[in-house]
């Protein structure tokens, strides 16, 4: 009997390895005479990477490298890195730390905590290959694509980002994406295999963990028993489709679009564009935009509907967008074109107030507008929202382009309600009564083409502070709250 139960178990623990093996060798992550970093956390899914990695090496050749980056946020997070140095030093497996105060470089780079050690780890990661061939290997697993695909959904996305993390991304793997929170645990356990545990994921501060705790075990336990295995499924198969998108896409560029990277400018054959497809026309302008600017990141569904209005329409135009771009048509050409910081506070559209880029922290005198103050500090959540109509508290970690105080432009809208819905800053106007003639002396804080706030009048919805919020730019016209 005892002999039978050790089969068992053999089977049971091999069978994960082989699973995971196949998926490896289904996306190609791994090549002979690769270097392999793995980012090891000290947790469950990275210990189990870890393991799994070394399993896997019997098979495909590859030099294995972990690096534990301490983020400098728990005041135990040194035991999790002796842990990590400890376990490799076992298993005769390089080491290499990192240590960064994650908070001190957010506020550094003037972006989000989360975002500021996202980019620190891949950086230590990207060190550890030391400009040579190979990988870096993270630890998703199942449940977190579920969950980002959740997130994703929430706040709007395309069908990439329908698919959530993808099994290979550029040189980052994720070898055991294929299994499931459980099954990870459950095999760690079997092999009698500890592992640390961050406190953080227990706590609802952050958006992802609230879709963990309550969403997403809701839905297993209430609706569909299997809920994220069933929405991995359908991930793989969105970006299955995507991809197939995606050679359409760059076909139908090859046809309609000529991208000078030397005069920055990308130019587009009108009749050729509105002859694509409606949902191409779509991913191609997105495309051509992202060359412009270099970045998709702030670029809405509703810029894509105004660039193809303006190229769609009978007359020549131009309209603005995130990044400093214009877009212009004439006749049966588009052309998408980054402007210079002087073009950007001198263009067509912005009348004849002067235009004001947004340092942390500031002071300055804007003519017409007074005395304006900025700064920008974390939440403590016994603080209270101000409410005045010349102090007003943003969501510091939404704004992603470089904010300014500026005239209108073509282009410019507000989030209008909780359910992100925009208008247009010219409608707004309208509805406001706000004479035509006045409307180019008002300033407004914009995010790219995004109004975060018009002084005396509203703020967006979408940059109001929340229960998530954990960073705060106050702006203060100190002259009018007297």
């Amino acid at each position: 009997m005892s002999l039978f139960i050790f089969s068992l178990y053999s089977v049971i623990l091999y069978s994960m390895i082989n699973k995971v093996l196949n998926y490896v060798k289904e996306y190609q992550m791994i090549e002979p005479g690769d270097i392999i970093v793995a980012g090891i956390s000290g947790g469950a899914d990275s210990v189990c990477l870890l393991f799994v990695l070394l399993e896997i090496q019997k098979t495909i050749p590859f030099t294995l490298r972990a690096v534990h980056v301490n983020h400098k946020i728990r005041p135990d997070a040194s035991e999790d890195a002796d842990y990590v140095r400890e376990l490799c030093n076992r298993q005769g497996i390089p080491f290499r730390l990192v240590e960064e105060d994650v908070e001190i470089r957010a506020k550094e780079y003037g972006i989000s905590t989360e975002e500021a050690g996202r980019r620190i780890r891949y950086q230590a990661f990207g060190d550890a290959l030391e400009g040579r061939k190979g990988k870096i290997a993270v630890a998703h697993n199942s449940n977190d694509r579920a969950e980002t695909m959740l997130f994703h959904l929430f706040r709007g996305t395309g069908l990439a980002g329908a698919g959530g993390i993808r099994p290979v991304n550029g040189n980052v793997i994720r070898p055991v994406l294929c299994l499931s929170r459980k099954e990870i645990e459950e095999w760690l356990f079997k092999r009698n295999i500890p592992f640390c545990h961050d406190s953080t994921n227990d706590q609802d501060l952050y958006t992802r963990n609230r879709i963990r705790h309550h969403i997403l075990a809701y839905a297993e336990e209430e609706i569909c028993q299997g809920a994220a295995a069933n929405m991995n499924r359908t991930a793989d198969l969105l970006l299955k489709a995507w991809t197939y998108i995606d050679r359409q896409v760059n076909a139908a560029m090859q046809r309609c679009v000529k991208i000078d990277n030397e005069q920055g400018t990308v130019e587009i054959c009108i009749p050729e564009l509105l002859g694509e497809d409606e949902y191409l026309r779509g991913c191609i302008l997105l495309e051509c935009i992202g060359q412009a600017a270099g970045s998709r990141k702030d670029i809405t569904a509703a810029h894509l509907r105004s660039v193809e209005r303006l190229l769609a329409g009978t007359g020549n135009g131009q309209i603005h967008l995130p990044y400093g771009l214009a877009v212009y048509k004439k006749y049966d050409l588009g052309m998408i074109q980054r402007k210079d910081a002087e073009n950007k506070a001198s263009g067509p559209g912005l009348g004849d107030i002067p235009a004001y880029g947004i340092e942390i922290p500031s002071t300055f005198e804007a003519p017409g507008l007074g005395k304006v103050e900025i700064t920008v500090f974390l939440r403590e959540y016994s603080q209270n929202i101000p409410q005045k109509t010349y102090t007003k508290w943003f969501d510091y970690d939404k704004i992603t382009s470089s904010a300014m105080f500026r005239a209108r432009r073509q282009g410019d809208y507000l989030t209008i309600n909780n359910k992100m819905g925009h208008k247009s800053l010219q409608d707004y106007f309208v509805n406001e009564k706000i004479p035509r003639q006045e409307r180019d002396k008002i300033y407004v804080l914009a995010d790219g083409s995004h109004i975060m706030w018009v002084p005396g009048y509203r703020m967006s919805e979408y940059y109001k502070v929340r229960e998530d919020t954990r960073k705060i730019m106050q702006v203060s016209i100190l002259d009018k709250e007297i």
